[in-house]
C-alpha cells in the first residue's frame, strides 16, 4: 500500500502558502507538448519481469555502443581505459561503507581519499586549493560563475563561444531567476581559431564584469593561451573562470592555474570513470587560496588527534545542510564521492609520468587521424594547436553524414549540427576525438567510412 500522509485540506494549505490555485500550477514552465496526458502510447501497463528484461535487452541491442567498433565520440565525455584495478580498489570496505560524510569523525576512509583526491586536482590544475568534487562539470561551470558575483559583487558573466553548449544552457537555466546576466558571444569557425573570437572577448571586458568563462581546449578542440585574457580580466577588476572538459589534456599543456586562471571547473569523468550512458559523471572545482571562502561544497583537511596521529576533518562545509540556508555557498552540491574515488584511485595508479605518458599518446592518436582526414579530397581542418579532438569540414552535411558511418560501424564523430541546429555555417562541421583506445585500424576505417559518404 502507498503511504500518503497528507490530506486534501494538507495540500489545499500548502498551495495557498505558496500562491498556487492547484498542482497543475507547479508544472507551468514545463512546455505543454512535453507533457503527459496518459500512459504512453504502445507501452503496456504491465508485464512479466522477465518479458521486461527480454524487451529492453531487444530494445539496448538496435543501439551501437562504445566498444563494438571505431569510437571517435567527444565534445566533453570520452572513452578512455578504465584499468580493472580501480573498480577494486572502489569497492573495499573502508571506502564502500563509509560513502558519505554526514558524521566526518567516523568516515576516515572517505575524508583520507577526498583529501588525497583535492590535492591531486589543485597539483593537476596549478590552483592552490581544491574541494571534493561536485556533480559534473556543467554545475560547477554554473557555481563558479554564482561564486564569482559572490566576490566581485558584480552580476555580467562573459562566457567564450568556444564553450560546450550544453554548458552554456545549463548556466542560462541556473541563471534565471539569481540575478546574474549572461553574455554568451557566438561561436565561429574560423581557420586555425574555431569557437573563440579572443578580441570580442577581450573588448566585452567592462568595470560590470564579474567573470569571463573560456574553455580550454574548448567544444571545437582549440587550444589557446590564456594569460592576455586573464590579465585584462584582472585589470577590470574581473576573475578568468577555466573550464576543461577533457582532463587528460592537463597531463600535456600548461595548466589554466599557471595563466592566471581564477577558478578551474572540470568534467573529470575521463579518468577512473567510463562513458556510463551520461552519468553519473563527475565536477572538479579549484580555486586561489584567498577565495576558499566563497567556494561551494566541501573540503577535506588533514590534522592529528589526541594521541598525535594523522587524521581527516571537514574543514569546510558550506551546504545548507550543514550551516544556516542563507549563509550556504552551494544548495545542490555535496561532492560525487564514488566517482572521485575512482579518478583518486587512477589518478594514484597513472602517476604523474603515466599521466604524461598516456596525454602523449591520446595527442599523437588525433594527429594521426587528423592528418588522415585531411588528406581526403574535399575534407578540411579547421584546428591550429589541438590534444586530443579536432573540426574538419566535411563537402557534405555532417549529420547524415554521421548515421551514414554508424551504419557502416562507425562512430565517426559529433556534429556541429547536432549542437547548434540553428547555425547553417555550421551544417558541415565534425568534431572528431582519438584517445589511447583508438588503434591506427580504427583511423583507417574512419578515413574510408567518410571517403565512401562523401562519394555517395
Amino acid at each position: 500500500m502507498r503511504y500518503l500522509p497528507l490530506t486534501d485540506e494538507d495540500r489545499a494549505e500548502m498551495l495557498a502558502a505558496i500562491g498556487a490555485a492547484s498542482i497543475d500550477d507547479l508544472f507551468v514552465d514545463v512546455p505543454e507538448e512535453a507533457r503527459l496526458s496518459g500512459p504512453i502510447a504502445g507501452l503496456p501497463l504491465h508485464m512479466p519481469e522477465l518479458q521486461v528484461e527480454r524487451e529492453l535487452a531487444r530494445m539496448a541491442a538496435r543501439n551501437m555502443t562504445a566498444g563494438a567498433g571505431p569510437f571517435f565520440l567527444g565534445c566533453g565525455a570520452y572513452k578512455h581505459h578504465v584499468p580493472a584495478t580501480v573498480d577494486h580498489i572502489i569497492q573495499r570496505g573502508e571506502f564502500l561503507t563509509s560513502y558519505t560524510p554526514y558524521q566526518p569523525e567516523i568516515a576516515q576512509g572517505t575524508l583520507q581519499y577526498l583529501f588525497e583526491f583535492q590535492t591531486q586536482v589543485a597539483r593537476l590544475t596549478a590552483m592552490e586549493v581544491a574541494n571534493a568534487s561536485m556533480y559534473d562539470g556543467s554545475t560547477a561551470c554554473v557555481e563558479a560563475i554564482f561564486m564569482a558575483r559572490r566576490i566581485t559583487r558584480r552580476a555580467k558573466t562573459i562566457l567564450s563561444g568556444g564553450l560546450h553548449p550544453h554548458y552554456l544552457k545549463v548556466a542560462q537555466t541556473l541563471c534565471r531567476f539569481t540575478g546574474d546576466r549572461l553574455v554568451a558571444l557566438e561561436p565561429r569557425l574560423a581557420p586555425g581559431r574555431p569557437g573563440d573570437d579572443l578580441a570580442a572577448m577581450l573588448d566585452a571586458i567592462d568595470e560590470e564584469t564579474s567573470a569571463v568563462v573560456v574553455q580550454n581546449p574548448n567544444l571545437f578542440g582549440h587550444i589557446a593561451d590564456l594569460s592576455e585574457l586573464a590579465a585584462r580580466a584582472h585589470a577590470k577588476g574581473a576573475l578568468l573562470i577555466a573550464v576543461v572538459t577533457e582532463v587528460v589534456s592537463l597531463g600535456a599543456l600548461e595548466p589554466p592555474g599557471a595563466m592566471g586562471a581564477d577558478i578551474l571547473v572540470a568534467e573529470g569523468q575521463s579518468i577512473g570513470n567510463g562513458l556510463n550512458f551520461g552519468g553519473p559523471y563527475l565536477g572538479l572545482f579549484a580555486t586561489r587560496e584567498r577565495f576558499v571562502r566563497q567556494m561551494p561544497g566541501r573540503l577535506a583537511g588533514e590534522t592529528v588527534d589526541a594521541e598525535g596521529r594523522r587524521g581527516f576533518v571537514l574543514t569546510l562545509s558550506t551546504r545548507e545542510q550543514h550551516i544556516r540556508r542563507e549563509k550556504a555557498t552551494s544548495n545542490i552540491c555535496t561532492n560525487s564521492g564514488l566517482c572521485a574515488l575512482a579518478f583518486a584511485a587512477h589518478m594514484a595508479l597513472l602517476g604523474e609520468r603515466g599521466l604524461r605518458q598516456l596525454a602523449q599518446l591520446n595527442h599523437a592518436r588525433a594527429t594521426h587521424a587528423a592528418s588522415r582526414l585531411a588528406a581526403i579530397p574535399g575534407v578540411s581542418l579547421l584546428n591550429g594547436p589541438f590534444f586530443n579532438e579536432f573540426t574538419v569540414m566535411l563537402p557534405v552535411d555532417s549529420r547524415p553524414a554521421v548515421r551514414a558511418m554508424a551504419e557502416m560501424g562507425v562512430l565517426g564523430g559529433v556534429s556541429l549540427a547536432r549542437l547548434w541546429p540553428e547555425r547553417p555555417d555550421f551544417a558541415h562541421g565534425l568534431v572528431v576525438a582519438a584517445t589511447e583506445c583508438t588503434t591506427p585500424h580504427d583511423i583507417d576505417l574512419l578515413a574510408r567510412a567518410i571517403s565512401e559518404v562523401i562519394a555517395q
